[in-house]
């Protein structure tokens, strides 16, 4: 009833990102939680931060079985690409002046 209710008002976009964002934890699991986060979800396509780069190459190993997930959990075609992303780096560009180049790598020989 409710699904159909949702498709008659034209909600179905917005709670297939409620669905995913919500219930994150709950079809990737605790372990991968704990580690990496949505950061949003348009067009089937759900963006993932990890904490950390080794978690994020476990997502990106973990990719077509969590695809399977959503699939059988929020029904086929809600999500169809994680794109994973690692930790933010540091900025290494300080101050308004900045000289185009590799960066700190440049000084090194």
């Amino acid at each position: 009833m409710i699904s159909r209710l949702s498709k008659t008002r034209g909600w179905g976009t917005q709670v297939a990102v409620g669905s995913v964002l919500g219930r994150w934890e709950e079809i990737v699991g605790p372990d991968v939680a704990a580690h990496c986060k949505p950061e949003s979800f348009a067009d089937t396509v759900v963006v993932v931060r990890c904490d950390s780069t080794s978690w994020a190459t476990q997502l990106r190993l973990l990719t077509h079985q969590l695809l399977k997930r959503f699939d059988a959990e929020l029904g086929p075609g809600i999500v169809t690409v994680i794109k994973v992303l690692g930790p933010n780096a540091p900025s290494w560009r300080h101050g308004s002046r900045s000289v185009a180049g590799r960066g700190p790598r440049d000084t090194y020989g």
